[in-house]
């Protein structure tokens, strides 16, 4: 189950795959998705709700995976912290993925979790090259700050896996050995990727972006994710999305498996599957549902804020 408070991304990764969504609310993908953002303020008291009824059966949650659960405005708002302290309360196994080194500011409550094994964590590292980065993922974290923050967590005693995501061909591909490298000496001890995806309205952005700052590499880089995507530029079949298909996606698999076993860091495999939901208990204390009068306002909150479920 995925779980998102902020549904918007102010980091302005041109890759984000989550730009469509605005879209659909009459927005642009572009310029709107990064400067209007909409949150979702009463995400743990729904979730409180949620995970009261009685039928409920603990799910694996996981958070950051539409969309970085610690955007900037998470630092005013704590909507991520809200969540993870209804999660804790209530014993409920949950992974997180994030660029942002925000996530140490609840190392006390992660910690104590990932120790009854309810908790993991997963830091997103696209390149290690600062250049790249600055224009890839202009207002996300600096590589180094994130493999101080692996390091962070790793010490804090929360398992950590490095999400090698996106992998663009000819641009941070060649990294792929040397990022690994990094995240295992800064302490992750597990590594998934995932190859670019550009669906919808984000193909044209990248392209853009891709011509802006690899003019000279351009065109073999979108031949090459054509290649991995059974020659269309984007295949949104959930088997094939994330790896890919063909020769160049078994190359890029045969080569990142290898490493990651070379280097040891095979052991997180699963491990998301694999934290404990037995523990799970109600909460302690349920909102009272509002009046039906009171969601009248634009289908949320008075705020207009769309419904989490």
């Amino acid at each position: 189950m995925c779980l998102t408070a902020p549904s918007t991304i102010r980091t302005g990764c041109i890759y984000c795959f989550a730009r469509p969504t605005h879209s659909y609310l009459g927005l642009s993908p572009g310029r709107d998705f990064e400067s209007r953002l909409f949150a979702k303020v009463n995400a743990a008291e729904l979730l409180r709700r949620e995970l009261a009824k009685p039928g409920y059966v603990p799910e694996h949650i996981a958070l950051g995976v539409n969309t970085d659960a610690y955007q900037p405005c998470e630092r005013e708002l704590r909507l991520t912290r809200q969540v993870l302290e209804v999660l804790s309360e209530c014993r409920h196994p949950v992974g997180l993925i994030t660029k942002s080194s925000l996530i140490e500011r609840d190392i006390d409550l992660i910690a104590p979790m990932a120790e009854k094994n309810l908790a993991c964590a997963a830091i997103t590292l696209t390149t290690l090259d600062p250049e790249i980065a600055r224009t890839l993922e202009p207002r996300a974290a600096a590589p180094a700050r994130r493999l101080r923050t692996i390091r962070t967590l790793a010490e804090a005693g929360i398992p950590v896996s490095v999400s090698v995501a996106p992998i663009i061909p000819f641009v941070t591909e060649p990294e792929i050995e040397r990022i690994l490298e990094a995240a295992l000496e800064a302490g992750a001890i597990g590594a998934h990727y995932v190859v670019l995806r550009l669906p919808h309205e984000v193909n044209p952005l990248f392209q853009e972006w891709l011509q802006a700052h690899f003019p000279e590499r351009a065109q073999r880089v979108m031949n090459r994710v054509r290649d991995l995507r059974g020659g269309k530029d984007y295949d949104s079949d959930f088997g094939k999305r994330m790896h890919g298909e063909g020769v160049w996606a078994d190359l890029i698999r045969q080569r990142f498996s290898k490493a990651v076993d070379r280097l040891g860091m095979g052991e997180f495999r699963g491990r998301f599957g694999r934290l404990d939901g037995s523990q799970f208990r109600k909460p302690l204390v349920v909102p009272p549902r509002p009046s039906p009068a009171a969601g009248k306002s634009g289908g949320g909150n008075a705020a207009g804020q769309l419904d989490l479920f």
